[in-house]
This record gives C-alpha cells, structure tokens and sequence, in this order.
C-alpha cells in the first residue's frame, strides 16, 4: 500500500509539475537568442509567471517522492513503475492543454501500462 501511495504522489505531482511548467512556456515564448543577458531577461520573465512557480513546487514533490520511495523500495522496481508518468503525461497533455495525441503514441502508452503492470505484479 505504502508503494501505490508514493508512486501514485510521484506520478501526480511529477506529472502536474511537467504540465504546469509548459503550459507557463507556452505563456513566455520561444527562446530565440542565446546570449547570456537575453537568457537571464527569458529566466526573469518565466520566474514572474504562477504557473512556473507551480511546476517547480510540485516537481520538487515529485522529487522528494522518488528520494523516499527509493529508501524502502529497490531501483529495479521503482524507476520502471515511475514510467506511469508517461501514461499521465499523454492524458494531462490531452486534457489540460488540448494537444492532439495520434493513435500510435497512445498505443505506445499502452505498451507502458502494460510493462508497468508486469513489473507491478511480478514485485512481490
């Protein structure tokens, strides 16, 4: 039980994190000059948007998710069932960003669930 609710934070807010840290991109812009004064100005601008301030809090959850399921769960297992966020990704950029997902990347998805499941199962 205590795994599921780890993994379950780690996907979410990791997942939620991603979502939120594009869609404050996609507010800001392209970056389109690379020098240092302009990289500095493209990094003030995105630290004044919420939703950056957002992604990096629930990333940072993420984060520490990983870090506690990691001290009672062995690597073997936890970095593949983490790969759920790939699952989530493609539904949260599907519904909270409109973005189209063509069939093949949703069978893709799939063949992630699957494996995800696999890996679940076999666990204990």
């Amino acid at each position: 039980m205590r795994e599921f609710l780890f993994l379950a934070l780690l996907v979410i807010s990791g997942t939620g994190g991603e979502l939120c840290v594009t869609h404050a991109m996609k507010k800001i812009g392209e970056v389109h000059d690379f020098r240092p004064w302009a990289l500095l100005q493209f990094i003030l601008r995105a630290l004044r948007v919420g939703w950056m301030w957002l992604g990096i809090a629930m990333m940072t959850l993420a984060f520490f998710s990983l870090l506690a399921m990691l001290s009672f769960e062995n690597v073997s297992f936890v970095v593949p069932v983490t790969a759920l966020s790939y699952a989530a990704g493609a539904v949260g950029a599907a519904v909270f960003l409109r973005e189209r997902i063509s069939a093949q990347r949703w069978f893709g998805v799939a063949i992630v669930c699957v494996g995800v499941t696999i890996v679940w199962l076999s666990h204990r």
